[in-house]
């Protein structure tokens, strides 16, 4: 049995979970979001907890229920919590500026990059140097951080670029001067 996909999920207080067949549907304080699970997992809800089973230990089946069962507990967390990505830009010049919903970065190039954000993301700006990426649905927010990080990922000599908090950039020793 797959260590991931036997655990239950246990459904919070004033969170909404509907199982009809393939169907999951997850509403909470912060948003609602659906989910078609694969046509061999069987998705349950029993006194307000989850559970993911599979008809087989085929490798297949094993994969599909680890899954199954993490794409259900990041809804029900992404509409009681919320997911947030932050990310810090680095480099002289380099910053952002809020337009509306999206974003305008001034990056370097001889041109500035407008950012909308994607349909239930927000972008948030403390500080120019800072964006923080929040949302219910866990994977529009790592796909909206990647797209912004991809315009200027931090290289190696100086760190400048963009990168997401925490993030270790390895540096590379610049050209010496040989005789």
């Amino acid at each position: 049995m797959s260590r991931i996909g036997k655990q239950p999920i246990e459904v919070p207080q004033g969170t909404d979970v509907t199982v009809n067949g393939q169907n999951v549907h997850v509403k909470g304080p912060k948003g609602e979001l659906t989910f078609d699970a694969h046509a061999d997992m069987t998705v349950a809800l029993e006194e307000g907890v989850v559970t993911v089973t599979r008809p087989s230990d085929e490798p297949q089946h094993r994969a599909l229920h680890g899954l199954t069962r993490m794409l259900v507990a990041n809804m029900i967390e992404g509409v009681v919590t919320g997911f947030s990505k932050t990310l810090e830009i680095q480099g002289v010049g380099y910053r952002a500026l809020k337009k509306g919903s999206g974003i305008e970065l001034n990056l370097g190039f001889s041109h500035t990059i407008n950012y909308p954000a994607p349909d239930g993301v927000s972008l948030d700006l403390p500080d120019q140097t800072t964006i923080v990426v929040t949302g219910v649905d866990k994977q529009k927010v790592g796909q909206a951080a990647a797209e912004i990080r991809a315009f200027r990922p931090p290289e190696p000599y100086k760190g400048k670029g963009i990168r997401y908090k925490g993030e270790h950039v390895r540096r590379k020793a610049g050209k010496t001067a040989g005789a």
